[in-house]
């Protein structure tokens, strides 16, 4: 399987744009091309990009993806080190579910209230 850029933005919800922004700051690396210089993505590389989407819709900072790229470019040694990112971005996140979950409990509760005719 092999993409065009339009394809993979199509997929992944990126924009063509971004894609291009993602591949010159090094956070997408190695895309292939074709005879005429047309970027062609391979399924590797959609996975990633589909990561990374999941890194960008949770937060995590465009830095910290940059040193979660460059550590995955450096291999297996740095299973730990990314792991540790990783569990560190997981913990912001679920603070983070938290505080939005305590807030939807606030609306539910006026709504709850509304809805029996508590106007206050």
């Amino acid at each position: 399987m092999e993409l065009g850029i339009q394809d993979v933005a199509q997929q992944t919800g990126i924009s063509a744009h971004t894609l291009r922004y993602y591949e010159r700051i090094g956070l997408i690396v190695d895309v292939a091309r074709d005879d005429i210089g047309h970027r062609r993505y391979g399924e590797d590389d959609l996975r990633w990009v589909e990561f990374l989407t999941k890194l960008r819709a949770t937060g995590m900072p465009i830095q910290q993806m940059l040193r979660y790229a460059e550590l995955m470019r450096l291999g297996r040694d740095t299973v730990v080190e990314r792991t540790d990112l990783l569990v560190e971005h997981r913990e912001r996140v679920a603070e983070q579910i938290a505080e939005l979950q305590a807030h939807l409990a606030v609306i539910d509760h006026k709504i709850v209230n509304y809805r029996a005719g508590v106007y206050g």
